[in-house]
Formats: structure tokens, sequence, C-alpha cells
């Protein structure tokens, strides 16, 4: 057998133990007594969440590592998977609006303090996207001191800055990006990154609707946290707010002239 063989052992490996499915498959423990059978869809839908939230975690990473070499076109179709994944974390929201409130309620109790807004992994990619505002900082400080995932990702420059420096390194600027004659690579990054946004705002509006379909506008989330009206305000966060400062420009009194000279 040679020592460089990667496939010693393959031919033991079926779906169930590369998936290690018996382990996954007993990780869901409803609290409930006697077991609500809506309980097994919560616990589901946010342990899948927090599976594709460690699939984006590294998606980021990979989008930065090519933002920080300079590589356009590889960062294209990185943001272009990221973009994916964040559809699909959004779209399994809409298997909780089956959830009717009333028979959360028969549940909830026994969630005890847990909240989403605990969620490590989400966090991590707020802050790795580029949240730096003080409404997110003062959220994190009030669940004590942030774990290392959010301080690591908090420490390094916002993929903002990074798609900056890119168009520094190419002699570009976001309003050449947008009047040249043809897309180019980092014009495309740009429309991904600014899709990444939108995608990511549409998880938290969907997220606010569900809140507020199953306990009401107005009720406080568990945990303490302030529930629908919290989860309202970021809303409007923005990862990239020059990517969205750009667009005004071409319908103001400041509007870039295009490369033939028409404004």
């Amino acid at each position: 057998m040679s020592p460089h063989d990667t496939t010693a052992g393959a031919d033991s490996i079926d779906y169930g133990s590369y998936l290690a499915l018996d382990e996954l498959l007993r990780l869901q423990h409803p609290r409930s007594s006697p077991v609500h059978p809506d309980e097994l869809l919560f616990i589901v839908v946010h342990q899948s969440s927090e599976l594709w939230f460690k699939v984006i975690l590294q998606e980021i990473d990979a989008l930065v590592g090519a933002l920080e070499r300079g590589e356009t076109m590889y960062a294209v179709l990185s943001v272009r998977r990221l973009n994916v994944l964040t559809r699909i974390v959004s779209g399994q929201l809409s298997a909780l609006d089956t959830l009717p409130p009333q028979h959360f309620a028969q549940f909830r109790g026994y969630l005890g303090s847990s909240s989403g807004s605990q969620s490590v992994q989400f966090r991590a990619i707020e802050a790795a996207s580029g949240l730096r505002d003080p409404h997110f900082i003062k959220a994190l400080e009030e669940h004590g001191e942030p774990p290392a995932a959010v301080r690591r990702a908090l420490e390094r420059p916002t993929l903002q800055e990074l798609f900056d420096r890119l168009l520094a390194r190419e002699g570009a600027t976001l309003e050449a990006l947008y009047t040249g004659p043809a897309p180019t690579p980092l014009f495309l990054l740009a429309e991904g990154l600014l899709e990444y946004e939108q995608q990511f705002a549409l998880w938290r509006f969907l997220h606010v609707q569900l809140v507020e379909r199953i306990i009401g506008p107005g009720t406080g989330g568990t945990g303490g946290t302030l529930g629908a009206r919290y989860l309202a305000r970021t809303v409007s966060q923005r990862f990239f707010p020059k990517l969205w400062e750009v667009r005004g420009k071409f319908f103001g009194g400041d509007r870039p002239t295009a490369v033939d000279g028409s404004r």
C-alpha cells in the first residue's frame, strides 16, 4: 500500500457512517413533557441553521483570503456561493411559518433562557461581514465577553475595507466601476457583495416577520431579549455603506461622468 494512498479503508465507509447519521439523528432532544410534536421541527430548523452558519463562516474566510490576495475572480465565485448559502438559511425559516402560536406556547417555557441572540456563529458572521456599530457592540457586551470566534472576526478588516484595498490595488474607484463601458470582474464582485447584504437583510426581515407571527410584535423574547422589537432594529444595519452611497451619486448634483463624457 502506498504511504500516499488516501483511500485506505474507504471500502468500509457507507452513506450512514460518512455522514455520522447515527450520531446526528440522536442530537435532537425535545424538552417538553409530554413531548410536543412541533418541538422537533423547531429544534431541527435551528440546528440546521447552525450547520449552514458553519459553512457560511468557512466561505467568508475563503472570500477574505481571496480579497487579501487580490484574486478578484475567485472572490466573485466565493461571494456567489455565499449568496446561495444565505438564501438557503432564509428559505428554511418558512418551515416555522407552519408553527401555530398556540402550539409554540405549549413548549416555549421549556426553552429556558435560550435565545437565538446567543448564537456564537451568527454573531461571528455579523462581525466577519463588517458590523462594528455601537448597537451591535452593545448587544455583544450584554452577553459578557465576546467568544473567541467573534473576537477574531472583530480584529480583522471588514469586507468593505478589504474591497476598498482591492480597488486601490487595481487603481479603480467605485464610481468608475459603474460608468465603465462593460462590466468588469470588480463590478461583478461589488454587485455580489451588495447582493450578500440584501440576502442577509432579507433573512433578518423574514426572522422579524416570523417572530411577530408566532409571539406578536410586543412580546419579549426568551433570554430577556426584546423579541421582534430588537430584531426590527437590525434590518437596516449595513455591511457595505459605500456600495449603497455610490448609487446616489448617479441621481444627484454630483453625478459622475461616464467614460464617453455623458452625464
